[in-house]
């Protein structure tokens, strides 16, 4: 009795701990609407800090029948995350009301979670960007990870957020292919491989359209590490170090 009486005071004493940090982590994810439906991409990585530890990670999850889920950011946290989705889906598929839940409900639930464990001070550290198609209209949007959410034809996450978007800005375009926006997101991971230290060159595109999901074999793209400004960085600098 007294050994258990020790060990409850010193759980007490101890508290409830919080990740304060993330552990492994994935970096961007980019989303954009094409003319048939919506294009996810995302490399394979998982760093350890500043190591990149794991190299088949994962990171674009089919959810439902009409959503592709990708994320950025903690992966521990993203495998809760789909525990929860796994659990929604499932609760709606025991209704058998000849109903689904689309990709706007699926990205309003994950808003809800999000900003319920950012007031409990126990956020999931994650980005997120969910896209789908159901009757014909497509969706994209991203959620972060206290809970601002947004809708857009193109999202990204991490330093997608910076590097790619601009790019999206300028050649997105509504009635875009697939062809056309398969080389898009592939310019797009490339200034990221070049750019990103956390970026792999190993990605994973995936399509969701009226006709289901398709998610691509993993794959390499050509680089070109010739560049004058990679092999000297510091030419042209001001100063010094």
């Amino acid at each position: 009795m007294e050994m258990a009486a020790v060990k409850d005071s010193a759980i007490l004493e101890s508290g409830t701990e919080r990740t304060l940090y993330p552990y492994v982590t994935g970096t961007s994810v980019i989303g954009m609407k094409y003319k048939d439906g919506v294009i996810l991409a995302a490399d394979m990585g998982g760093s350890y800090g500043s190591t990149l530890r794991y190299k088949s990670v994962e990171r674009i999850k089919h959810i439902g029948k009409h959503s592709l889920l990708g994320a950025s950011g903690e992966i521990s946290d993203f495998q809760e995350i789909l525990r929860y989705l796994d659990e929604l889906i499932l609760y709606d598929n025991m209704w058998d009301d000849g109903n689904s839940l689309g990709p706007k409900e699926v990205h309003n639930y994950l808003t809800r979670v999000m900003y319920n464990r950012r007031n409990k001070f126990n956020p999931l550290w994650n980005s997120l960007v969910l896209g789908g198609v159901k009757n014909g209209q497509k969706y994209l949007g991203m959620v972060g990870m206290i809970g601002t959410h947004f809708e857009d034809n193109h999202v990204a996450t991490g330093f997608g957020n910076h590097l790619a978007r601009p790019i999206l800005r300028a050649e997105w375009r509504e009635d875009i292919s697939f062809e056309e926006a398969v080389k898009l997101l592939e310019k797009c991971l490339l200034v990221l491989l070049y750019r990103d230290r956390s970026a792999i060159n190993k990605f994973q595109i995936a399509k969701i359209t009226d006709e289901g999901v398709t998610i691509s074999q993993p794959y390499a793209l050509k680089t070109n590490w010739g560049f004058s400004a990679f092999q000297n960085p510091s030419k042209g600098a001001e100063g010094s170090w």
